[in-house]
């Protein structure tokens, strides 16, 4: 138990000092930072357990990195864009391999939930959840697994997964370039990380609130 909760001051302080410890890995790894922020990206979109890694504070820090120029915008942005393509892309096809055989009633990964959650955002969005759930963090993840599972039409999967991470990666990238330097923001990181959390999880929190006003 103490375990855990020291893993999850620690998750909570590298989110919330994620520009400090992007600026360390830059400064250790280098031109390798690109292949680090892409196996975040792709890990949090392409595998269903790696729902908790941060997604878009990652993008607006590392945006904020590259107009100080510590990164190129425009090999940041594209391998981003990459990586969360094919992110999704594999996630997709998890679930349609594999997903009727390990989603279980009683599942410890993969957690019912979630999926409900995730779900309903489909019953509403259709397949432009695809696009929308980028946004929305947790959803993010389990949107293209559902997909597959739903086994949607592939060629309209793509096309949705391309626009999404388009706009995903452009908006909070582009924030951090613009916006992630200006002195108040920059001395108060931390608190623009939970404001974008916050934003980010908000259409979670309205859709329970339906979803419990129409049980009721």
């Amino acid at each position: 138990m103490n375990e855990l909760y020291t893993l999850l001051i620690e998750a909570i302080h590298f989110v919330l000092k994620i520009d400090v410890y992007l600026h360390a890995i830059i400064a250790q790894y280098g031109a390798w930072s690109y292949a680090v922020l892409f196996l975040i990206v792709f890990a949090e979109t392409g595998f269903v357990v790696t729902p908790f890694l941060p997604g878009d504070s990652l993008l607006f820090a590392a945006g904020a990195l590259a107009a100080g120029e510590s990164l190129h915008l425009g090999w940041l942005m594209l391998t981003l864009f990459v990586a969360a393509v094919i992110g999704d892309a594999v996630n997709y096809h998890i679930g349609k391999y594999l997903g009727p055989k390990v989603l279980k009633e009683n599942s410890k990964i993969f957690k019912k939930e979630y999926m409900e959650k995730t779900q309903g955002f489909y019953d509403k969005y259709g397949s432009k959840t695809i696009v929308i759930a980028r946004f929305v963090p947790i959803v993010r993840t389990f949107a293209p697994f559902l997909a597959g599972i739903g086994h949607m039409e592939y060629s309209k999967f793509v096309t949705y997964n391309i626009a999404g991470a388009a706009l995903w990666i452009g908006i909070c990238c582009l924030g951090g370039f613009f916006f992630g330097n200006i002195p108040v923001v920059k001395n108060n990181f931390g608190l623009v990380v939970i404001g974008i959390i916050v934003v980010s999880v908000l259409p979670i929190v309205v859709e329970l609130i339906r979803a419990k006003k129409a049980k009721a």
